[in-house]
């Protein structure tokens, strides 16, 4: 008989259960010999594994495990990050496009430019080298897990961005089923469907994974959304202490715009698209490929060592302004003249590289890092013709790189007490070189970028269970090209980079109720003052493109929270019932500022409350309410222009066994009509179409079966 032990878990409680039967053996009936063989394969990083790496982090940091998405409907990063305190992320009608903020980054550029937050796949970015994550969405259930490290908690990846860093993680034909298949489908004729087949030959594993997305989506023509992907990873044991990973991904997505509403035509109908998207065939096309490699060397026991590069290309289709057209003599015989219009073909190239070293040195835990990144964006801004190329206006040729050094310890002191405190070293530089095809003429702001960000945290270990912690650290985000390109100047000088400082306090735990239940929280309470944060708002004269500038003082505050809790209704514990919550309280806004004195930010809610309540059986089987309460929020800077706030219920319920679960799922149960988000503009007119409606009553079903 033989038994396959590729959990360090299991290779654990068979070393630690060894003696306990030893001791019994001489009582025991004699049994045949077990042969036990197996294979501890390190570097696939456990749920274990990543909880401990985040009870060594004194801030806020989510981990989300794939196990908890299914049951439910999985679209995009919104649905992903439900349960995430502190990041508001909004999905609209524009298929995998989703409103990201953390901690109030990008309440500006909505739809256009997505920066603020780093996103990385196995620690490698995905985000270009200049910050932005203009052409990317990551396919959330292509991660089996998902570490969002929010604001400057993000060290750990090398990151000083306001909202921190998100690093998906990749399964591995060791840590998930050798097949599996999954159907999903609903209203506004979504269907997907997804295929994973793995294989773990000796030291050798293969997983690759075909995925296919089609979506009508709940808005009148121009919403439709189809997307196939091809997701693939290998590894190599080369020996017991030294293994290395190939990634391969193929994406392609192609997605119409249906654009933003006034507030009479939300409410008159939320399903109705703007005329100029239908005219201008508006239109979000994206091809990408990667690949990318990670090596992984265990030098001895108290250290390791990791290399990992990567590559990426993105082509991108993006019809996005329709004709403006002026009739410059009036009445007159001439007709009107078209003096914009604007369809992007680009394509966008992203090298970069990782390096990390790890020592464990007594009661240090040192770890050092860098990574490089580089980014070229070639092509070119044309005249829009109906979605048709019409003559080149601008040809692009935009580069940027970024370095990032960092050098953290985690010392714990004394018993219970871990000092973190470490620092990272940022350089990088922006180009935009814009060369005007008619006249030759070009526009060439570039400017350098660098800083060190020092970081100082204490963790304090309350019971086994229960955390305390807090820390003061430095942000700093230097400007996209976007942003340099958006320049509200509109000459060669070049925006400064976002700079300030954070405080943040805390606690994280679990706590039994009884012998059969528990309740558990993360609580992160924190207060940034920013200098030069870059803001930027639609341009009145070309709708679906933006302007952008500092803004000389802000402030970023709020209390993240999530509560969970499981409770056994019964002594047999077959019946469970498991609440869930998600509060999170946002105070962004200007300080003193000479325009807007101490308006609110605009785009992110006051406050929003995510959860539900699920009845379990042992058998099973789930049922019970969802429910999302979101506060009012601005619109514009001037604080013109407030949207309402909102209360959505739903109903989800499923049945899951070992290999296989049913789902079903109801979104908006009493069809309310309400804004997911807005565009921001300076200051809003009544009439300013400028909100995305959110998802109507919705229905979805699922299917999982793994063999």
């Amino acid at each position: 008989m033989a038994i396959s032990i590729r959990h360090p878990a299991v290779l654990l409680c068979a070393l630690t259960l060894s003696p306990i039967a030893n001791a019994q053996s001489t009582d025991a009936v004699e049994l045949s010999p077990l042969n036990v063989t197996g294979q501890y394969v390190p570097g696939e990083q456990t749920n274990a594994e990543l909880e401990a790496e985040q009870a060594l982090t004194p801030g806020g940091v989510t981990l989300v495990d794939s196990e908890d998405l299914k049951g439910r409907n999985i679209s995009n990063l919104a649905d992903m990050l439900r349960y995430v305190p502190g990041v508001f992320a909004a999905s609209g009608s524009t298929g995998d496009s989703t409103f990201l903020s953390s901690r109030g980054s990008n309440l500006d550029s909505v739809g256009y430019d997505g920066n603020g937050i780093k996103l990385m796949q196995d620690g490698l970015p995905v985000t270009a080298a200049d910050g932005n994550n203009h052409n990317r969405a990551v396919d959330p259930l292509s991660a089996r897990h998902a570490i969002v490290a929010r604001g400057a908690n993000a060290l750990t990846y090398g990151a000083s961005t306001l909202g921190g860093a998100i690093d998906f993680i990749t399964p591995t034909a060791r840590d998930v089923a050798p097949f599996e298949l999954a159907l999903d489908g609903g209203s506004d004729d979504q269907a997907q469907g997804r295929i994973t087949a793995g294989t773990v030959a000796g030291d050798f594993d293969a997983l690759v994974t075909a995925e296919a997305r089609h979506w009508d989506g709940y808005r009148d023509q121009q919403h439709e959304q189809n997307r196939e992907g091809v997701y693939a990873n290998a590894g190599w044991q080369f020996s017991e202490d030294l293994r290395t990973r190939l990634y391969l991904t193929s994406i392609s997505n192609d997605q119409q715009l249906p654009g933003a509403l006034t507030e009479s035509e939300l409410r008159d109908d939320p399903g109705q698209v703007e005329s100029q998207n239908v005219s201008g065939n508006f239109q979000y096309n994206v091809d990408t490929w990667r690949v990318a490699n990670k090596t992984t060397w265990d030098i001895d026991a108290n250290s390791s060592f990791s290399v990992g590069f990567s590559y990426e290309e993105q082509d991108l289709y993006h019809p996005i302004v329709d004709k403006v057209m002026v009739d410059f003599d009036g009445p007159g015989p001439m007709p009107p003249t078209e003096v914009f219009s604007l369809l992007i073909d680009t394509e966008q190239r992203n090298a970069g590289t990782a390096l990390r070293y790890n020592l464990r040195l007594g009661d240090h835990d040192l770890l050092a890092g860098l990574n490089y990144g580089q980014t070229h964006v070639d092509g070119g801004n044309y005249r829009n013709d109906g979605g048709h190329r019409n003559g080149l206006t601008t040809h692009v040729d935009n580069q940027a790189d970024n370095l990032e050094l960092f050098l953290m310890d985690r010392w714990q002191f004394v018993p219970d007490w871990t000092l973190v405190y470490g620092a990272q070293a940022v350089d990088g530089s922006r180009e935009v070189r814009n060369t005007d095809a008619e006249t030759g003429e070009v526009r060439n702001p570039e400017g350098d970028y660098d800083s060190i960000n020092p970081r100082v945290g204490l963790i304090h270990q309350l019971t086994p269970d229960v955390e305390l912690f807090a820390n003061l650290s430095r942000l700093y985000e230097a400007p996209t090209t976007y942003e340099l390109d958006d320049d509200i100047r509109g000459n060669e000088e070049t925006l400064d980079a976002m700079h300030g400082t954070v405080f943040e306090v805390g606690t994280r735990g679990t706590h039994a109720l009884g012998t059969a239940s528990h309740w558990h929280w993360d609580l992160a309470l924190y207060y940034a003052k920013l200098r030069d944060e870059i803001l930027s708002m639609d341009d009145p004269a070309a709708p679906g493109t933006s302007l952008s500038t500092n803004v000389d003082n802000t402030i970023h505050a709020g209390i993240e929270t999530l509560v969970g809790a499981s409770f056994a209704i019964d002594a047999a514990n077959q019946h469970r019932l498991e609440p869930l919550v998600n509060l999170t309280i946002n105070r962004f806004s200007f300080d003193n500022d000479a325009t807007y004195g101490d308006n609110d930010l605009p785009a992110a809610p006051d406050y929003f409350i995510k959860g539900e309540v699920l009845y379990r059986n042992a058998n099973g089987f789930f049922a019970g309410p969802t429910f999302d309460v979101v506060g009012e929020r601005y619109a514009d800077f001037s604080n013109t222009y407030k949207i309402d706030s909102y209360a959505l219920m739903g109903l989800r319920a499923g049945l899951a066994r070992e290999d296989w679960e049913v789902y079903g799922e109801v979104r908006n149960l009493t069809d309310k009509t309400y804004v997911a988000f807005n565009s921001v503009v300076d200051e809003a007119a009544p009439d300013a179409a400028i909100l995305n409606p959110g998802e109507p009553r919705s229905v979805f079903a699922g299917v999982r079966l793994n063999w």
